[in-house]
């Protein structure tokens, strides 16, 4: 039995979340994970919200998931990546090329929208990967401002 990629649905809310846990853990960045399994549910019947998953003879083997949001300079959509994950087991198979090639199936869909992600520049075998995509690699620094933060300079 090949390899089929499917979109997940909001019954599927369980396994994204185990898949997405063990993506954090492998990251060491588990603890960061707060999202819960009702939570997946909405996110899953979210239009903006796109994960699709890879099932390897009848086995879950991973998933690409990605955000759609408004780029303002343009004014048109794009599909941030958010995560790509490919169970250990798996790798190596051509699953994680398989998600990517599919999630670039449904950004064609959707007047050509550009695809957009971010990686550690210390993660090469990624890069590698990305650039055989077709992928350009731009460095750039990626500032985040957590609520704990912000709130106390209101």
């Amino acid at each position: 039995m090949p390899t089929k990629i499917r979109s997940a649905v909001p019954e599927d809310a369980e396994l994204v979340d185990t898949l997405v846990r063990e993506l954090a853990d492998h990251q060491d960045e588990g603890q960061y994970v707060t999202v819960t399994v009702d939570r997946w549910r909405e996110l899953l019947a979210d239009d903006a919200v796109t994960v699709l998953l890879a099932e390897h003879e009848g086995e879950p083997a991973g998933y690409v998931s990605a955000v759609r949001r408004i780029h303002l300079w343009t004014g048109r959509e794009v599909l941030g990546l958010d995560d790509l994950y490919v169970r250990e087991r798996f790798r190596g198979a051509g699953i994680g090329e398989l998600l990517m090639l599919e999630l670039a199936r449904a950004a064609a869909l959707t007047h050509r929208l550009t695809i957009t992600w971010g990686m550690r520049t210390s993660n090469e075998g990624a890069q590698r990967f990305y650039a055989r995509l077709g992928a350009t690699l731009n460095t750039k620094v990626l500032a985040a401002w957590p609520y704990d933060a912000y709130v106390q300079r209101l």
